[in-house]
């Protein structure tokens, strides 16, 4: 029987063989076989340690001892990093009090991932697009910071000064170490997330539904009666179909079209420019297929675990989207800025929102895509890119409100609008992510200059010349609008109640 060595830098060798017949770098080969595996485990774990079978305390100790298997096999030593930074973070929870730990979490956990990646960047491997051990701790560092925030949104705000959304998701107790550890290293999810909420997580370890109550139609839909605990295996099934064909596609078009073409010297001397629009958004194309990959396979496993239940739909088909991190033809058929974010890497975008943009007091936008950008990493690339992201975003938002209502006639008008932003959207989009392809300032900057920086100074202008009202105010004229709404169901209650 092999003897399994665990390497510093790549974990495990045992699948070098595998390495070298298939040519892939062993930390990929390491990745996906855990993943595999996680998944089978998954299954193992809903079927024979499911909450009607065992206590939490239980299920909490096997998904962190598992976790923590597949994040040595993978990284190695380097595993011991994510240990490392939720410790220290749990420790600053219990000194620090309820007040102020939000802050301190944010800054520690984020310092501490971004000492990580600088290292490995400026003093290892430039470049290196396998697999690395500043991966699992970026989601990790968003589920510190969630629960840091929740905590305090549970624990020292009072009610009347959350929203919706934060009433949902606040802590009213402190999680135990035990708790704390199975959230952050669950093996479900300490290689490729997804984020979630604590709250969700912590109800799918009890087996106590959290987010899907249905009071309202008391458990049915059209009539027909829902299941408590219903199977994942169809939508896993359909998740893994997923997964094979966007392997099937990245692997068969991912050479044949490289991001790198687009700022050859040849290229953009002998091509004409409206070539290199079609070649830039069949290059940028190609690199998608990977995330939908390893995305949906964290789905599929989380899922087969029995987690990410939510609910049904309005046909009495059970959801497993909870914590889906992408849909995919929301994507390829995006026809704003914002829809096309709104659905690409979800979880992130709903913990930038949750932790930044909705508690930032001024600019919120450019402080959100600045945040963005620390937490993907050190390389300037991902600078350039969320820059950019600002100026798009802006003029995005002002051809909304000042064109898109000129449009909205007739369903002729609606959908050439519909192509137009559409086509607009996909080049925006190509054109901003370059760099965070190209990773370096040299490439980036050649590949704007190529373009002239156009799309920069559209924007720019764009968001000059339409008007668009600030947020706050934004908010304020849609609060009368929702104030008439809640006075009506107020009375009406009033009037049932006098009924009875």
């Amino acid at each position: 029987m092999a003897t399994e060595t665990i390497s510093a830098c790549t974990g495990s060798n045992l699948l070098q063989p595998i390495s070298e017949i298939t040519n892939l770098p062993l930390d990929q080969v390491n990745f996906v076989v855990c993943q595999l595996c996680a998944l089978l485990t998954a299954v193992w774990f809903r079927l024979y340690l499911h909450p009607s079978k065992t206590s939490p305390f239980v299920r909490h100790v096997v998904a962190t001892l598992l976790g923590i298997y597949f994040a040595l096999f993978c990284f190695g030593w380097y595993a011991l990093h994510f240990l490392l930074q939720s410790g220290i973070t749990y420790g600053i929870m219990i000194l620090t009090g309820v007040e102020h730990m939000h802050k301190y979490c944010l800054v520690v956990a984020l310092g501490y991932l971004s000492f990580c990646q600088i290292t490995r960047v400026y003093v290892f491997d430039y470049g290196m697009y396998s697999a690395d051990f500043t991966g699992p701790m970026m989601v990790i560092t968003q589920k510190i910071t969630s629960v840091a925030f929740e905590i305090h949104d549970g624990m020292a705000r009072k009610e009347d000064q959350l929203n919706q959304s934060q009433k949902l998701l606040a802590i009213r107790r402190m999680p135990s170490l035990l708790e704390y550890f199975s959230y952050n290293c669950n093996f479900m999810g300490i290689l490729a997330g997804p984020t979630c909420s604590y709250n969700d997580y912590i109800a799918f370890i009890e087996g106590t539904p959290y987010r899907h109550r249905d009071l309202e139609t008391k458990g049915k839909v059209n009539g027909k009666s829902r299941l408590n605990d219903p199977s994942p295996n169809t939508e896993v099934i359909r998740k893994l179909a997923t997964c094979f064909i966007s392997l099937l596609v990245f692997l068969s078009v991912c050479k044949v079209c490289p991001v790198e073409r687009n700022v050859d010297d040849d290229f953009i001397a002998t091509t004409p420019f409206y070539a290199q629009v079609v070649y830039l958004y069949l290059s940028m194309l190609t690199t998608r297929p990977k995330y939908y990959f390893v995305w949906t396979l964290a789905d599929a496993i989380n899922n087969a675990a029995g987690f990410g239940f939510n609910g049904y739909d309005s046909n009495g088909l059970p959801r497993w989207d909870l914590i889906s991190n992408l849909r995919i033809m929301n994507i390829e058929l995006a026809t704003s800025f914002k829809v096309f974010l709104d659905n690409w890497n979800i979880q992130t975008a709903h913990w930038l929102k949750r932790v930044c943009y909705e508690r930032c007091p001024y600019n919120p936008t450019a402080a959100t895509f600045l945040l963005s950008a620390m937490w993907h990493g050190a390389y300037p690339g991902y600078y350039l890119t969320f820059l950019t992201g600002i100026v798009i975003t802006l003029a995005a938002r002002a051809v909304r409100h000042n064109v898109r209502p000129y449009f909205l006639g007739s369903p002729t008008l609606k959908f050439v609008y519909d192509v137009i932003t559409w086509a607009a959207t996909q080049i925006a989009i190509c054109y901003t992510v370059v760099p965070f392809v190209l990773l370096s300032v040299g490439p980036s900057l050649k590949f704007y200059r190529s373009w002239y920086f156009c799309i920069h100074i559209g924007c720019i202008l764009l968001a000059i010349a339409l008007p668009v009202k600030p947020r706050h105010l934004r908010l304020k004229e849609q609060q009368p609008a929702v104030q008439p709404s809640l006075e009506s169901t107020d009375s009406n209650s009033n009037q049932k109640q006098k009924a009875t």
